[in-house]
């Protein structure tokens, strides 16, 4: 009978691509009568097919035992297939991999051919329960007298070290005899082995440290170097003292190696190794930076990348040296591969100072800026394109890449972070600033509006220093129809509007014209802007007005009644359009303000300019003297008072982030209790019974009369009575039988009438306060009328002389309130930790953030736990474990005597 071999089943693959599944099921069926051949050539000829078909995603779970009997084949050729298909198809739950543990034992102790076969399968099939049968063996086989099984030994028992941990402790010490083999292949690959195992429980792996120290300064294999150095990038954090030990060979390696890889692994292993502190670390941080720098220059795109990675870790430790090559940093920053790019703005940020952020700033908002239409080409350019376009695709020079939108939203991300950065620490001009986030706001053309109102709104709060040139900046951003018209388009920043008015109208006092600035804040295009901002420059334009009329209202001269009123009838006029506004918000802050404008046009109408003489003397001149408890009436309209204190009172601060939680509570209060006790009370009835209303009227009156004066007698009770007449009490009417039942009988009308109202919520319980409130007339409550208000004049404080008045300073040192407003008695926490670097640093005025700001804990009522400064901490022990070794190496006891009052001292001063 012919059988298919694996050449001819290749051949029927690719001659059946139309019916490829009917030829693989009938090439299937043909192995499934082979492979329960007798003859061992025909099983592993089937197998073989089978592995290869297996390759293609078919299943052959079904063959696993006869794959073993092909494993167990006596000639090599047919146990090589054997396991190679045990290696394809063999996974963990296999059943059938019981019964391989005699037969790898066998194999194992066989030829040195089938001893490398053997160990090759086992390195893929391995389980716990082989590992832990087979360790022995694996273990015997490193001592082998051929180098290529020691090899594969080592390799296949580090398999077998994942699959069953406990074969290490059994293992450790031959492998550390294969550290000095040799064979140069049986070193690497026990190098290999131990640079995996070493993350497991580096400290377990530092005698070894001597060892691999030998290997570093004597081999010249720099793949085997690469893995030595990673080896002890690893171990130095848990012994500082290979730090000097490694510095000089590490140093040689970096000055005197071609091989790229070698040399960034070194210069990797010095910054997670700490090895560039001191003046030997300093001189290698050089070296380091040196060769990172030629890097850069290099036309390899990887070379840059590397380079650019390494100098981000640099960074934090010697910045001063990073800074030297600043200029080609910059320009990695537009190079065509996003990768360096993304790394290059990575190192920009961690390079940025006081010194260097205004340049590397302006550069990163150069890259935003878009650039100028070429002009257009000439005839001869047009036919070369065209012709060169006919023989083959040529890349168009332009097409900067920082016109794509994501990379565009990282770079103004980038430029945010860098000026907020430890809450505006390296910004040393903050009028520079604000014009930077409205230039960004101009230029970025992404949805980065947001965050730009935050710096906005939140150093306008913080840097009083700065608020005047804020507000003037503000008002021609406001003025600016182009801006407001592309507000609404896709990356347009309208919310920069929104800081605009918002620091326009709470600053107000710094503008030079306000009165210009209402119609800037209330025209119609404003409409068209998402609804927070049209109520936000609603509120401002009232704020503004407010606070121009006050002004006004202080130097009041009869001429700037005209101005006053064509402002409010401006005003009114334009806010017709906005009270028809679809949002709720917009149109009750809307609806409001037309009522106070209203209100302050009818007020305007109504006054009549008055002369000087008059309002100093008045018609009470007549009687010789001025009657000092009646006020003079202001010779300016009421009305210009009316808006300013509604938004005036206090000024607005930044809240410190521990603000909430230093807060003491009172004494006696406890937050865990009801505030208001629950008491069964007393029915209506029985409160009544006892007294006559009228008795209780008089008892209630007395009382409240008693509370909220001293007692007076006699004749002071009639003066009182004759200078305020209106003050005197009159005697209270006895209620009678008949008015009394007819005021129960309305009230038990209206109280039917109420039960059917379903708007309408009964309380049914029964209440004593509720009683007595029922039981009081309505008509008998008084009514106050508030006509005649305090004279403004004097209520008003003397006011402080204007900014704007004031000479500008030559150079201004600008303050920044970091810590925010605190409340009054408050109770400083306990010091919070520092933020890190992907946390928010700067609470913001709006507090409304981005989500990122850690939430300040309460002060716990607990005393704090403290450690022993002896005892060890689980963190951080290897300090403590190389200083005693470091004093019993040093000397005698008599040092350690001397040293023990020292460190029991350190305790007594912390505390």
């Amino acid at each position: 009978m012919w059988e298919r071999t694996l050449q001819d089943l290749i051949r029927g693959l690719r001659a059946n691509k139309k019916d490829e599944s009917k030829f693989i099921a009938q090439a299937v069926d043909e192995i499934r009568q082979e492979i329960k051949s007798k003859d061992m050539e025909i099983k592993a000829a089937a197998v073989l097919k089978l592995t290869y078909l297996n390759m293609l995603g078919y299943d052959m779970s079904w063959a696993a035992f006869h794959v073993v009997e092909v494993m167990s084949a006596p000639r090599i050729h047919l146990k090589t297939i054997g396991y190679l298909a045990a290696a394809q198809s063999f996974q963990q739950d296999t059943d059938v991999l019981m019964l391989t543990t005699n037969l790898l034992k066998k194999d194992l102790g066989s030829r040195p051919e089938e001893v490398a076969i053997a160990l090759n399968g086992l390195s893929h099939i391995v389980t716990p329960e082989l590992a832990r049968d087979l360790a022995p063996e694996l273990i015997a086989m490193l001592n082998h007298s051929r180098p290529h099984i020691r090899k594969r030994a080592v390799l296949a028992l580090f398999k077998a070290i994942i699959r069953y941990p406990e074969v290490l402790p059994q293992s450790m010490s031959r492998l550390r005899d294969k550290l000095d083999d040799s064979d140069d292949g049986v070193v690497a690959a026990t190098v290999n082995v131990l640079c995996e195992l070493v993350h497991r429980n580096p400290q377990d792996y530092l005698p070894l440290a001597p060892q691999l120290f030998h290997l570093l300064t004597t081999s010249s294999n720099n793949w085997m170097l690469i893995k030595i150095i990673k080896l002890f990038g690893t171990l130095t954090p848990y012994e500082p003292r290979l730090v000097k030990k490694l510095q000089p060979p590490i140093t040689e390696l970096i000055s005197t190696t071609s091989a790229i890889s070698l040399l960034y692994e070194c210069v990797r292993t010095c910054i997670i190794g700490s090895m560039l502190q001191g003046h030997s670390g300093n001189m290698l941080a050089r070296t380091c930076v040196t060769k990172l720098a030629g890097f850069l220059q290099d036309r390899d795109q990887n070379l840059k990348y590397i380079a650019l990675l390494a100098m981000v870790k640099i960074v934090p430790t010697h910045p001063e040296l990073v800074a030297e090559y600043q200029d080609m940093i910059l320009s990695s920053v537009n190079d065509e591969d996003i990768s360096i790019r993304m790394r290059a703005l990575d190192l920009v940020s961690a390079m940025v100072s006081r010194h260097n952020l205004q340049p590397i700033v302006q550069h990163l908002l150069s890259h935003l800026v878009k650039p100028e239409s070429s002009a257009l080409p000439s005839a001869s350019q047009t036919l070369s394109q065209f012709a060169s376009s006919t023989a083959a695709p040529v890349a168009k020079p332009g097409g900067s890449p920082s016109q794509s939108p994501a990379y565009r939203l990282t770079l103004a991300q980038r430029i945010l972070a860098l000026g907020v950065q430890d809450m505006y620490e390296n910004v040393t001009d903050f009028e520079w600033y604000i014009s930077v986030l409205v230039d960004l706001a101009y230029v970025a053309r992404v949805n980065i509006g947001a965050e730009i109102r935050e710096q906005l709104v939140d150093i306008a709060g913080r840097v009083r220093g700065a608020r005047r040139y804020a507000v003037q900046v503000m008002v021609k951003l406001l003025s600016d129809d182009s801006f407001l018209h592309n507000a609404s388009e896709d990356g347009g920043c309208p919310e920069v509007i929104w800081a605009a008015a918002w620091i326009c109208g709470e600053y107000c006092s710094e503008l030079a014209e306000p009165q210009k600035l209402l119609s800037y804040l209330l025209q119609p295009r404003v409409l068209t802007l998402s609804p927070d901002v049209v109520a936000v420059c609603l509120q401002a334009s009232m704020k503004v007005f407010g606070s121009w009329a006050a002004e006004l209202a202080e130097r009041w001269d009869d001429d700037d009644l005209s101005r006053v009123q064509a402002a409010v009838n401006d005003v009114l006029e334009r806010l017709e359009g906005f009270v028809t506004h679809p949002d709720i918000e917009v149109q009750e802050r809307a609806a409001e303000m037309l009522q106070l404008f209203t209100f302050v046009r009818a007020d305007l109408s109504a006054y009549k300019p008055k002369p000087r003489s008059d309002f100093l003397y008045g018609e009470s001149s007549t009687n010789g003297f001025i009657d000092s408890s009646v006020s003079a009436e202001p010779h300016f309209p009421k009305s210009l008072y009316l808006i300013r204190p509604l938004s005036g009172a206090y000024e607005l601060n930044a809240v410190a982030l521990s603000a909430q939680a230093s807060v003491p509570v009172p004494d006696g209060l406890n937050l865990d209790v009801w505030i208001v006790p629950w008491q069964e009370e007393t029915p209506p009835a029985l409160e009544l019974g006892e007294h006559e209303p009228g008795e209780i009227k008089k008892s209630k009156k007395g009382k409240k009369k008693d509370a909220g004066k001293p007692k007076r007698k006699g004749k002071a009770r009639a003066d009182e009575h004759d200078e305020d007449g209106a003050r005197s009490a009159s005697p209270v009417p006895v209620e009678t039988a008949e008015e009394r039942a007819e005021r129960e009988r309305r009230k038990a009308e209206r109280l039917e009438r109420l039960r059917d109202d379903p708007y309408y919520l009964i309380d049914d319980r029964p209440s004593s306060r509720t009683a007595s409130l029922n039981a009081a007339d309505v008509d008998a409550i008084p009514v106050v009328r508030l006509d005649d208000l305090p004279p403004l004049s004097h209520a008003t404080g003397p006011r402080l002389p204007s900014l704007r008045s004031s000479p500008a300073p030559a150079a201004q040192t600008f303050v920044i309130d970091r810590a925010g407003e605190m409340p009054e008695g408050a109770v400083a926490p306990a010091p919070a930790r520092s933020p890190r670097p992907d946390e928010d640093r700067t609470p913001s005025l709006l507090g409304n953030g981005n989500g990122r700001r850690a939430t300040p804990t309460a002060p716990s009522r607990f005393a704090p736990y403290d450690l022993d400064v002896d005892e060890p901490r689980p963190g951080t022990p290897q300090p403590i474990k190389v200083t005693r070794a470091k004093k019993k190496g040093a000397s005698g006891g008599k040092k350690d005597k001397k040293r023990t009052p020292k460190s029991d001292s350190t305790p007594t001063a912390a505390q």
